[in-house]
């Protein structure tokens, strides 16, 4: 009996620190020591994570129905897997290309490179606030003088007037192409001038990542891999290059390829107000300042007449989606931020919520980011704070 009753106490203590561990932040290993903690059944994801179940089971049909593409996505509450989805894709090791969320991605590791650059740790001291240009010396001469005016901010939230994509220019190319000096009067020229429109661009987000290169003198590769990915526990990555002529040469832009497991690490410390363990890996004034819009313009964007408030520094604001566009914010928490991408890639957390959802699929097309992140916000059936 005697022994029963230490079984029974060391159970006890187990569930004690097992519910601590789901409710504390505690962080994962690398998926080569283990990962994230994965909970299955319906009585734990309802005592450790506060999840209902037969929401998550509808949620994992719809996301079966969702479309016919290969995909793996990812639920993650108090620290632990609640779903896991996989067709086609493993969520672990399939670190194929994210399309737009690489934005989001790419305006934090900028925001690093800024906090790093005011306690003189990176060649050139940078904030959000300064000319963009005067930290891109490969756009010299200036296809339009106005882009003098182009704040680094304004690269990330789409405000900068850098949006040929409106006109239906393509978003790759060359480094000549992308600096508007290929010849091509979409990218020469600006759409409006800075500041004073919204227009979604994918080359204004390559003009950041040399931004990055030029403060930290490192491609923004290097400097993602080693501000970013590796502090997080991140061990797989792809990243996108431009070519250029003898005046530019060849340097990594914004894209990149990540797992949906990496993709939650990089939301969830931003769950965190950027905190992973003991280190502040991203600055907790770059977190604050995504939960609400960072500029001042009120008219649609350009190609899509989205609401322009929901986008901040490289991420996005679902909640404030106009029905209008198509996007609905409806039951989707005011603090959540996510950033999707081409083909129902999508990365999202709410810190209301303590949840964490990505999706990664490597393709392009259409798909209902916003109905993905709504089910998984309605599956929570604890709404405390963590």
């Amino acid at each position: 009996m005697k022994r029963l009753a230490s079984i029974g106490c060391l159970l006890l203590t187990f569930h004690a620190v097992y519910n601590s561990y789901a409710t504390a932040g505690d962080f994962p290993p690398p998926e080569s020591q283990g990962g994230w903690r994965k909970l299955d059944g319906a009585e734990d994801l309802r005592r450790v994570a506060g999840m209902d179940s037969g929401k998550l089971a509808e949620l994992r049909q719809w996301l079966l129905d969702s479309d016919d593409r290969p995909f793996a996505a990812d639920v993650i509450r108090h620290g632990c897997i609640v779903l896991e989805v996989e067709r086609g894709n493993s969520a672990r090791t399939d670190h194929r290309r994210v399309a737009s969320v690489s934005k989001a991605v790419c305006a934090t590791v900028l925001a690093i490179a800024s906090e790093r650059s005011q306690h003189g740790q990176t060649p050139k001291k940078m904030n959000f606030d300064d000319p963009a240009f005067q930290f891109i010396p490969w756009a010299q001469p200036l296809s339009d003088p106005r882009k003098a005016k182009i704040t680094v901010k304004q690269l990330l939230n789409h405000t900068s007037g850098i949006c040929p994509e409106a006109t239906g220019a393509p978003n790759d190319g060359t480094w000549e192409y992308i600096l508007g000096h290929s010849g091509d009067a979409r990218t020469a020229k600006l759409a409006f001038d800075p500041g004073q429109g919204c227009g979604y661009s994918t080359i204004a987000l390559a003009h950041a990542a040399l931004v990055c290169e030029n403060v930290t003198g490192k491609p923004y590769d290097e400097f993602a891999i080693e501000a970013l990915l590796k502090p997080l526990g991140i061990e797989h990555w792809w990243f996108q290059y431009y070519d250029g002529g003898p005046n530019i040469g060849r340097h990594p832009s914004h894209g990149l390829g990540l797992s949906a497991r990496d993709l939650a690490r990089i939301a969830y410390c931003m769950l965190y107000d950027g905190r992973w363990q003991d280190q502040q890996v991203i600055p907790q004034w770059f977190v604050a300042q995504t939960a609400a819009p960072t500029h001042d313009v009120k008219t649609p964007e350009l190609r899509w007449k989205m609401n322009p408030e929901i986008f901040s520094h490289g991420w996005e604001l679902p909640a404030r989606h106009w029905p209008a566009s198509g996007r609905s914010g409806k039951g989707i928490p005011a603090d959540a931020r996510e950033k999707p991408g081409s083909g129902g890639q999508l990365i999202a957390f709410v810190p209301s919520l303590d949840l964490v959802v990505t999706r990664q699929t490597g393709g392009s097309g259409e798909w209902q980011f916003e109905e993905y992140l709504r089910r998984a916000c309605a599956a929570v059936v604890q709404q405390s704070k963590r």
